[in-house]
């Protein structure tokens, strides 16, 4: 059901074309304008579908992201911050993620609280190169992971709501 959802997720988002990093002084700003007309597209369907979980800017070069996101179970609500940079050789490289208030608290995390995307999601993300972007990466990496991790870490007590 959860994989299902995230196929309508992706279908509805829109395809990046233009196939330039952060190194490529003509082609960033209009990829750039790309991720982010995606990004707001996610964002606008997801509040439709009444599922918004994420907040995301960037600074002024588009090279360093950073928001919140959160994860409700059992009518809790998780909150974390996020950060990542963008790769040198994006978008054939995907961004790494970094959740640092959980790092070393799971074994689906790299040093420096990056999660671990390389079994489903890099594969997924290195086919679709350059038509993926950040809205992807959160649809289809960040959403996921969070949707995995957070119940485990619940059950097994090592993270805990804010409120208990």
């Amino acid at each position: 059901m959860a994989e299902e959802a995230a196929r309508r997720a992706v279908a509805a988002l829109p395809l990046l074309r233009t196939a330039a990093g952060p190194r490529d002084r003509d082609g960033w700003a209009p990829r750039l304008k790309e991720e982010y007309r995606a990004l707001i597209q996610y964002v606008e369907n997801n509040k439709r579908a009444d599922n918004d979980w994420f907040r995301l800017e960037s600074n002024a070069e588009g090279t360093r992201w950073f928001g919140r996101c959160w994860y409700i179970h059992e009518l809790l609500k998780y909150e974390f911050a996020i950060e990542f940079d963008i790769p040198v050789t994006y978008p054939s490289t995907a961004p790494e993620i970094a959740i640092p208030e959980l790092d070393g608290k799971t074994a689906k995390m790299y040093r420096g609280g990056k999660i671990c995307l390389s079994d489903h999601f890099k594969p997924l993300w290195a086919r679709n190169v350059p038509k993926f972007g950040l809205a992807h990466l959160m649809a289809l990496g960040l959403g996921p992971w969070l949707a995995v991790e957070v119940p485990d870490l619940v059950a097994k007590g090592i993270i805990q709501h804010k409120e208990k």
